[in-house]
């Protein structure tokens, strides 16, 4: 992310620098129609994951392209959306932007670090292995809040909010979506897999796979964890806890 942060700050101060005045103080004429090299790498970036597209994929309804490994986990969910727009697509209608492949083989950009001109197609490896680039990255200002405060900038907070599906990779859906996405999905799917909701617990064995993945949801996940759990104390005094409370309320 750093690296697209700094890339997109370079794109904005070169669309931003003013023209040069022509002879006499009349404005230049505008060049030919077609891609500035400073702005070709923006042009033909992923809205996802910020870099140079890599197997690029359009989808056929609305139009937008993206990275096949970038569009993947949309296409894991029953219904899904368009990243970009939010529009409802069919999966089956997601085709290979050839066009896009063959004018990434065939425009070249200034490497954003050493100025060599490289085709975008091989972009991608050319920064992660650019020195002058490397060193940008590391220069770069560290996060500060936009507003000033007084409180800590947290760090190391696991995320319990959202989960992965543990057999296809699906990301992003929370406690109920996993149910519903793996009961849709994963009905009959017999492998064995470590339950993700468990293993962001303080307690949970991200090492330990259940023999019944569904019927581990369907029992042991029916509410969020959020409503009824105390983070910062282990399992046996939350056990502890529930029964105090559940006697007080009897």
């Amino acid at each position: 992310m750093a690296a697209a942060m700094f890339r997109s700050l370079l794109v904005s101060a070169a669309q931003q620098r003013p023209q040069a005045p022509g002879p006499g103080g009349t404005p230049r004429e505008q060049p030919p129609a077609g891609p500035a090299p400073d702005t070709l790498e923006a042009q033909f970036s992923c809205p996802i994951c910020l870099e140079v597209y890599h197997r690029a994929v359009c989808i056929a309804g609305c139009g937008h392209t993206f990275c096949g490994e970038c569009l993947q986990p949309c296409l894991q969910v029953p219904s899904p959306l368009c990243p970009l727009c939010r529009m409802p697509f069919d999966p089956k209608k997601v085709e290979k932007a050839s066009n896009v492949e063959k004018q990434l083989s065939s425009y070249k950009a200034p490497c954003r670090g050493c100025s060599k001109k490289v085709t975008l197609a091989k972009m991608r490896s050319h920064v992660s292995s650019c020195a002058k680039v490397q060193e940008q990255m590391a220069n770069c200002p560290k996060f500060v809040p936009v507003v000033p405060t007084s409180q800590p900038i947290p760090s190391n907070i696991p995320n319990r909010s959202t989960f992965v599906c543990p057999y296809c990779g699906a990301r992003n859906l929370d406690q109920q979506e996993l149910v519903k996405h793996c009961m849709e999905n994963h009905r009959n799917d017999p492998n064995k897999v470590v339950c993700p909701v468990c293993s962001a617990m303080p307690w949970g064995d991200p090492s330990y796979k259940s023999a019944n993945f569904l019927q581990h949801l369907l029992h042991r996940h029916k509410f969020s964890y959020d409503t009824f759990v105390d983070y910062n104390i282990d399992e046996e005094a939350a056990l502890q806890a529930a029964l105090a409370l559940s006697l007080s309320e009897n």
